[in-house]
C-alpha cells in the first residue's frame, strides 16, 4: 500500500536491524527498488556498534513508497526489518494523536501480523510489538495512525476481538506522564538508618503497634549499617507505620551533640519496599528529570561505557579530583550490575568542563569512557534528527554516529 499521506521527502527509517547489518548491505537491498541518495546505520559513539536502526534516503518519493510497500518486514540477516517514514517533525510523534495501545497480544504475533491486522483501518505511520532483550514478545504493542479517525475506528473494531489465541484490549495510548496513577497497595516496608543497637525484638516492639507483623528481618550492608524489612498482614497497617515513623529521630542526646551543622541528620527512613528495578527506574528518572540540574545547582554529566562492576562509590572516586560532586549514580540492573552508564553532577560548570576534558575517552578497566553533558531525551532526539535529516550528507557505506533513540519512533515507550 502506498502511503496516501506520505511526506514530501524520501527518507525512510529502518529498524530492528541485526547488529552485523552494514550500509553496504542496505544499499544493495534498497537500491534494487530505486536510486538511493544516502544511507546511514546509526552507531554507538564510543564502541561503534550498530544501534539496530538506520536511515535510507531516496532521490524520489515514489521509490521510497515502493520500498516501504515491498520491503517492510523482509528478512535481513535473519531478522524482519521494520520500515516507516522518517518523521522529521518530533511534535507528530509526541502528540499522541492517532496512537493506540494493544494489550494481551498472543506471544506469536509479530510486527508484520500486527501491521496486517490494523492496516485495514487507515494509513499506519509506525507499528511495533514490544519485545524483551531475547527478542520474545512482551505481550503488548503500539500502532500509530496518520489520523485520529483511523485510530478510533481500530479501537471500536478490534477491541475485544480474538487475535491468535488471545482476546486483545485496544485503547488510546496515554503517555506515562498523563496517566492516572492508582494508589499502590503494599504490606512490605523498608527501614533504613536503623540504630546500631537495634535487634529484631526491638524492631518488632516499635513497629508492632501498627498492626500484625507476619515477618521481619534486620540486616547489615557491607559498611555495617543496619536496615530492615517488615511485612504486615494488611496494607493499612503498613501505611500507618510509614506515616507515623518515617523521619522519626532515634538519635541519642550524645549523637545529637556530635552532629555537625553541615551534615544532614540520619533520621529513620520508613517507606514501601521496592524492587531493584523500581529503584533503578526512579534513580534514572530523578537523574534526568527536567530541572534536576537547577535543583542541584550544578552541571550533570552523562558517563557511558562503564564496567559492570562499577558502583556509585567507585564512579565518584573516578571524578572527585575535578571538583565538588553534588550527586552520583551508576545505574544498576535487576542483578545489581552496572548497566554501563551513570550520572555525575558537579557543583560548577568549570569543574564539569574539566572532568569532560580529562575523562572523555580515558580507558578505565579496558574501556574508553564517553563523558558528556547529560541531555534530556527530547533534546537528544532533536540533535539526532538534525544530524541525520535527508541531505545532511552521508554517502552509501559511510558510518554515522547515533544516540540511543532513533527517529521515526511513533510509539510511546
Amino acid at each position: 500500500m502506498a502511503a496516501g499521506g506520505a511526506p514530501q521527502f524520501a527518507s525512510l527509517y529502518v529498524g530492528d536491524l541485526h547488529p552485523d547489518v552494514t550500509e553496504a548491505m542496505l544499499y544493495e537491498i534498497f537500491n534494487s527498488v530505486g536510486p538511493v541518495g544516502s544511507i546511514r546505520v546509526c552507531r554507538d559513539n564510543v564502541s561503534r556498534r550498530s544501534l539496530g536502526y538506520g536511515y535510507v534516503n531516496f532521490h524520489a518519493v515514489s521509490d521510497a513508497e515502493r520500498a516501504l510497500d515491498t520491503l517492510n518486514y523482509s528478512s535481513i540477516k535473519g531478522r524482519a526489518c521494520r520500515i516507516m517514514w522518517s518523521q522529521r517533525d518530533p511534535s507528530l510523534r509526541k502528540s499522541g494523536v492517532g496512537n493506540i495501545f494493544v494489550r494481551n497480544l498472543d506471544r506469536n504475533i509479530d510486527n508484520k501480523a500486527l501491521y496486517d491486522t490494523f492496516s485495514l483501518f487507515g494509513n499506519i505511520l509506525s507499528c511495533k510489538v514490544a519485545c524483551g532483550p531475547n527478542g520474545n514478545s512482551r505481550g503488548y504493542g503500539f500502532v500509530h495512525y496518520e489520523t485520529e479517525e483511523a485510530a478510533k475506528q481500530a479501537i471500536e473494531r478490534v477491541n475485544g476481538m480474538q487475535i491468535g489465541e488471545k482476546t486483545v484490549e485496544v485503547t488510546r495510548f496515554v503517555k506515562q506522564d498523563d496517566r492516572d496513577v492508582a494508589p499502590v497497595k503494599y504490606t512490605n516496608i523498608y527501614v533504613k538508618n536503623v540504630p546500631p543497637n537495634f535487634d529484631e525484638e526491638m524492631l518488632k516492639s516499635m513497629f508492632g503497634g501498627y498492626g500484625t507483623i507476619t515477618s521481619s528481618i534486620v540486616l547489615e550492608d557491607a559498611k555495617g549499617r543496619k536496615f530492615a524489612f517488615i511485612n504486615y498482614e494488611t496494607t493499612e497497617s503498613a501505611q500507618k507505620a510509614v506515616e507515623e515513623l518515617n523521619g522519626k529521630d532515634l538519635r541519642t542526646d550524645e549523637q545529637k551533640e556530635e552532629q555537625k551543622e553541615d551534615e544532614e541528620p540520619a533520621l529513620l527512613f520508613v517507606g514501601r519496599a521496592q524492587s531493584k528495578a523500581e529503584r533503578a527506574r526512579e534513580l534514572k528518572k530523578a537523574a534526568t528529570a527536567p530541572g534536576t540540574q537547577a535543583r542541584q545547582q550544578g552541571v550533570n554529566l552523562y558517563v557511558k561505557n562503564l564496567d559492570e562492576d562499577m558502583s556509585d562509590a567507585s564512579l565518584k572516586e573516578l571524578f572527585e579530583t575535578f571538583g565538588t560532586i553534588t550527586s552520583v549514580v551508576a545505574m544498576k540492573d535487576e542483578k545489581d550490575k552496572c548497566k554501563g552508564f551513570g550520572f555525575v553532577c558537579f557543583a560548577s560548570p568549570d569543574e564539569a568542563t574539566k572532568a569532560v576534558t580529562e575523562m572523555h575517552l580515558k580507558v578505565v578497566k579496558g574501556k574508553p569512557l564517553y563523558v558528556g553533558l547529560a541531555e534530556k531525551k527530547e533534546a537528544r532526539q532533536e540533535r539526532l534528527r538534525q544530524r541525520y535529516q535527508p541531505g545532511a550528507g552521508g554517502m552509501p557505506g559511510m558510518m554515522g554516529k547515533g544516540g540511543k533513540d532513533g527517529m521515526g519512533k511513533g510509539m510511546g515507550k
